[in-house]
């Protein structure tokens, strides 16, 4: 791997953690936002799902990397971004935030396929997997040191104080990657519109399978994902503290599955990675409501499974992105899109699912890691026919 690459992709790495910051922040100073910005739970919390569902309109969104280069998607991206933070530390107000969250998950929704592209455009695809999940850790950082960091920041200066900082990190972000990056070729007539993109992926089976795999997977996750909070208040009671060291734990397993893509994907081939990893996830299901008669057992049951997620899913984002190169970006924005309806579609089952406990969502869990298991199974490209697009 050539040096300027390796600087580009630390520096990948770097905005990403600033991108995923504002993302994950939400969640653990909702109270504070909430008093803060001067409405109720579900008001704010309807704000989040509009947020969410901004992921399935990703595909139409990260396009332009397809049509543009990948430069100028990435250089878009960020500029919806910086301009969404940017509106909050002018206009602190409730409007002002749903616009900023709105802003910001497209400035993410269109930066993160496009850079995924131009990682599938000059790294091997022996080594992708290495690449790819280098520029993951950003995830993980997000939660180890962006969100502290923006808790300081409120204890010291207000809840207002975090959109400034974001905004100048992501005019530095703007800046830096405007000089490090190369200038994208001129656009031909050969590259396809949006339409054309769009028709490409939803007509190439193996691109709908690997869809269709992303989908199930977040939705087995998100089962589980969705009531682990309750399930630990529920077997021992509400201690803040419990909940506080669940996090942690989740932070440092997703650190954990990130490392594993880094030294195993490669090595053992991206298929065999996932199927690995959804079977090891399925075996980790199992050890919640086993070892979840203590709070150390269960936060042992919660690590295991979240670190064979993490593996999972990072070890298909090489897979993914050598699909179909002709309409790379696209594809890998319709990845976004799919794990956004997986997610949705587990959000809206989970909690039915538990009235039967934590087995019957670990249950579910495991039924739709088979099916995606057969999904991956079932495409009809192997890794070394990859790109050679039927």
């Amino acid at each position: 791997m050539k040096r300027s690459l390796r600087i580009q992709i630390l520096a990948f790495t770097a905005v990403r953690t600033v991108l995923n910051t504002m993302h994950r922040m939400v969640y653990p100073f909702l109270p504070i936002l909430v008093s803060g910005l001067g409405v109720d739970l579900s008001t704010i919390s309807l704000a989040l799902t509009f947020r969410s569902l901004i992921g399935i309109f990703s595909p139409f969104l990260a396009s332009v990397a397809d049509s543009r280069g990948r430069k100028a998607g990435m250089l878009f991206g960020l500029l919806g971004f910086t301009l969404g933070v940017a509106v909050v530390a002018v206009w602190p107000t409730f409007p002002a935030f749903v616009i900023s969250l709105l802003l910001a998950a497209v400035g993410k929704y269109v930066f993160d396929p496009s850079m995924q592209a131009y990682l599938g455009d000059r790294v091997a695809y022996q080594r992708r997997g290495l690449a790819v999940a280098l520029t993951e850790y950003s995830w993980s950082l997000a939660f180890i040191v962006g969100v502290p960091l923006m808790g300081l920041l409120i204890a010291r200066w207000g809840w207002r104080a975090v959109f400034p900082f974001l905004a100048l990190a992501g005019l530095i972000s703007l800046g830096g990657l405007g000089w490090l990056l190369p200038k994208d070729p001129s656009p031909g007539s050969a590259q396809a519109g949006i339409w054309r993109n769009l028709r490409t992926v939803l007509s190439y089976k193996p691109a709908l399978l690997g869809l269709l795999m992303g989908l199930l997977m977040s939705a087995a996750n998100e089962f589980v994902n969705m009531v682990f909070g309750v399930w630990i208040e529920d077997s021992f009671g509400l201690k803040i503290a419990a909940l506080g060291a669940a996090a942690v734990v989740i932070g440092l397993s997703e650190f954990g599955g990130e490392t594993l893509v880094v030294v195993l994907t490669d090595r053992l081939g991206k298929p065999r990675s996932i199927a690995v990893g959804l079977i090891l996830n399925s075996l980790a299901v199992f050890m919640l409501p086993l070892f979840g008669h203590s709070l150390g057992g269960a936060l042992i049951g919660l690590f295991m499974f979240y670190i064979t997620f993490e593996f999972a899913v990072v070890s298909a984002i090489p897979l993914m992105t050598e699909i179909l190169p002709s309409a790379r970006a696209t594809l890998m924005a319709a990845n976004v899109a799919s794990f956004s309806l997986g997610r949705a579609l587990g959000a809206l089952l989970a909690p039915s699912l538990y009235r039967w406990g934590i087995l019957g969502s670990g249950i579910a869990a495991v039924l739709f890691n088979l099916l995606a298991l057969l999904a991956l199974y079932s495409l009809t490209v192997s890794e070394e026919e990859m790109g050679k697009e039927v």
